[in-house]
């Protein structure tokens, strides 16, 4: 899975496995044959893809992949996200970035394959705010925006 980039405008699904810093991208075109894969670092993401035609975007469901699936979603892409444990089958080799975005890529065009709902921002805090009655640090939550949050601490108030 070596940096490669064809021709941008005949990708018609894109999979996207997201990170802290760095995105992997695995994009093919209407046969299946690959069309990209590479590393977009985070904020260059939404300027590689509104430099894309209109496609399909698969991403892992995780509280980010909401922000990130709004995000492209706005610019005209169709997203799904999926169920991580819905993707693992599709891994073939060493788990990598690389390997989890074709893996992710694979999976988005099954017709069965079932999908998580995009949560609005506001279903998103409503979330939080019941998970952190019971938790006593800030812990994973400076992601659910998809901004992250550093030495930040959840004080209860």
């Amino acid at each position: 899975m070596g940096k490669s980039i064809k021709n941008l405008s005949s990708v018609t699904v894109v999979g996207l496995d997201i990170a802290k810093n760095v995105f992997q991208v695995h994009g093919v075109d209407a046969a299946g044959a690959l069309v990209v894969a590479k590393p977009v670092r985070r904020g260059q993401v939404l300027n590689f893809f509104s430099s894309l035609p209109r496609c399909l975007v698969g991403m892992e469901a995780c509280s980010s992949a909401h922000h990130w699936a709004r995000s492209l979603s706005e610019l005209g892409h169709e997203v799904k996200l999926i169920p991580p444990a819905y993707v693992k089958p599709y891994v073939r080799r060493n788990k990598n970035d690389a390997v989890d975005a074709a893996a992710i890529c694979e999976a988005v065009g099954r017709p069965s394959m079932r999908f998580v709902p995009i949560r609005s921002v506001e279903n998103q805090a409503q979330l939080m705010r019941h998970r952190a009655r019971g938790v006593t640090g800030y812990g994973g939550f400076g992601e659910v925006y998809g901004d992250m949050v550093y030495g930040t601490w959840f004080t209860g108030t």
